[in-house]
C-alpha cells in the first residue's frame, strides 16, 4: 500500500455564511457544484484535483495556539501573488504572519481561527 496524493481537506466552521464570505470574499474560491446534500450545511471548493471542503458545526471551537499559524495546525496552499494577498489582508485588517523559515510564505487564520498557509510558487 502506498499513500499517493492527497485529495481534500476538510475545515470546521461555526457559521457558514461568514466561512463562505472569508474563503470566496477574501480568498476567491469558488464554491463547487458537484458537493451532494449531505444533510448538513458545508461548501467544496476545487483545487485542481484537490478539494477544500468546509463542515459547518453549530459547536466547532478551534484551539489557537499560538498568533503564529506555524505551529497550529494548518493547510498550505500555492499562490501566485504573494504581495497581492499581503496588500488585500492589510485593507482588510486580517493579521498575518510570515514565514519563520525565510520562505516566501504567510500564515492567517479563517474568522474560525483555522490556520492557513499561503506559500509563494
Amino acid at each position: 500500500m502506498k499513500v499517493t496524493q492527497l485529495l481534500h481537506a476538510s475545515i470546521l466552521v461555526m457559521e457558514m455564511e461568514r466561512a463562505r464570505a472569508f474563503y470566496e470574499g477574501v480568498l476567491g474560491l469558488r464554491a463547487s457544484d458537484k458537493r451532494p446534500d449531505l444533510g448538513y450545511p458545508g461548501a467544496w471548493y476545487e483545487l485542481g484535483v484537490q478539494q477544500i471542503h468546509l463542515i459547518a458545526l453549530a459547536h466547532a471551537p478551534q484551539p489557537v495556539y499560538d498568533a503564529h499559524g506555524g505551529r497550529d495546525r494548518h493547510i498550505a496552499l500555492a499562490i501566485d501573488d504573494i504581495a497581492a494577498l499581503k496588500a488585500k489582508l492589510d485593507t482588510l485588517g486580517i493579521a498575518y504572519t510570515l514565514s519563520r523559515s525565510g520562505r516566501r510564505a504567510l500564515f492567517c487564520r479563517d474568522p474560525d481561527g483555522n490556520a492557513l498557509e499561503f506559500v509563494a510558487v
